[in-house]
């Protein structure tokens, strides 16, 4: 269960580095720390939310060593709460006077990072100011978003806190509709949990004194999957036309149809080079160094080269030089939405679907 503001206010270092893809999670740690140093010193404690801008950077860390290592006369100090930190500690200068404020904190008062980091990463972004916050004696806390079956174990236990009733196959059906059971690594789940949580507040307004069934979910909440273009695009390279289906229905609602385009050339491209490389004899392990890029994306290329001839590529090529065409309206190649997203669908058919996808 994760802890709300509302839980007993503990001893909090007075400087702190949230990072991770759970932004609920994030921000009630957030709460929970100028809760705890309101309790440890008195008085109602100040927020100042501070984004980092790269040519205000002097001018906001001069700010912000006024704010906080300044201690307060009456009443609760401020908490400085900072993001898009990055762009305070591009020039050495910058940085250098950063990290200095952190160890002049004033009782009372306090700076935290808040890092929102993309859903897959392992490790903090910005490591010279962890390493500082470290230094200080600050906090350094991750929050991952839950995923798939993690999630309905979240909103089971959010709604027993809230003393709602959940019945059978609710929560599961809730987190279906936000997107928990999508698979893709760069499916964004930083808002998932935030989600969850305005549906229960929701869901408890439509059922007061009864339990929450599934049907009761269907109902009242939006679907909200997030969709994936990379994952889009790998399944275009390994030929299955289902996936690459169900991935452009949901894109095509929130993606440009040139963004689509642009990363669908982008990756038969790569295949034509991948392909033709291999064929010329290459090997496998040259790939990466080669094209510039990383082993593993490499790997997973020529993977899905292999599933092709190249003049299926080729073909392939030449079909989203017409598509391109259509979403253009080019002169003879005028189409409705309806009429583009049907041009999508064919590219699909006939240049990815072919008998030799079953290689």
């Amino acid at each position: 269960m994760t802890p709300t503001p509302a839980d007993p206010p503990r001893a909090a270092a007075p400087v702190a580095y949230f990072w991770g893809d759970d932004d609920l999670a994030a921000s009630r740690a957030v709460a929970r720390m100028a809760a705890a140093l309101g309790a440890e010193h008195g008085g109602i404690v100040e927020r100042v939310e501070v984004r980092g801008d790269r040519n205000q950077a002097g001018v906001q860390i001069g700010q912000l060593q006024q704010l906080v290592t300044t201690q307060s006369m009456f009443g609760g100090g401020s908490l400085a709460v900072v993001t898009n930190a990055g762009a305070l500690a591009v020039r050495n200068e910058d940085r250098a006077g950063l990290l200095a404020l952190l160890p002049l904190v004033a009782p009372g008062s306090g700076v935290v990072f808040v890092e929102a980091s993309p859903s897959g990463a392992r490790e903090p972004g910005q490591k010279r100011l962890v390493d500082g916050v470290k230094a200080a004696g600050g906090e350094i806390r991750g929050f991952k978003a839950p995923k798939a079956g993690e999630l309905a174990g979240w909103i089971e236990a959010e709604a027993r806190e809230r003393g709602m009733r959940l019945g059978p196959g609710a929560a599961r059906a809730l987190a279906t509709r936000i997107g928990a059971f999508v698979t893709d690594n760069d499916a964004d789940r930083r808002n998932q949990t935030m989600i969850a949580d305005r549906e229960l507040d929701k869901l408890s307004l439509y059922r007061p004194d009864a339990a929450v069934e599934a049907a009761d979910v269907e109902a009242l909440v939006a679907e909200a999957i997030p969709g994936s273009v990379w994952a889009f695009t790998d399944a275009v390279g390994r030929r299955d036309v289902a996936r690459a289906s169900e991935l452009l229905d949901r894109l095509a609602e929130t993606t440009p149809e040139p963004v689509l385009l642009a990363v669908l050339h982008r990756r038969v491209r790569e295949l034509v080079e991948v392909a033709d490389r291999l064929a010329a004899g290459e090997k496998e392990s040259g790939l990466p160094r080669a094209m510039g890029i990383h082993s593993y994306r490499a790997e997973q290329l020529a993977v899905q080269a292999r599933r092709w001839t190249l003049p299926e590529l080729e073909a392939a090529l030449d079909g989203l030089v017409d598509l391109d065409a259509t979403v253009k309206n080019a002169p003879g190649h005028g189409a409705s939405e309806a009429q583009r997203r049907l041009a999508f669908t064919m590219w699909l058919a006939e240049r990815v679907g072919s008998p030799a996808a079953a290689r």
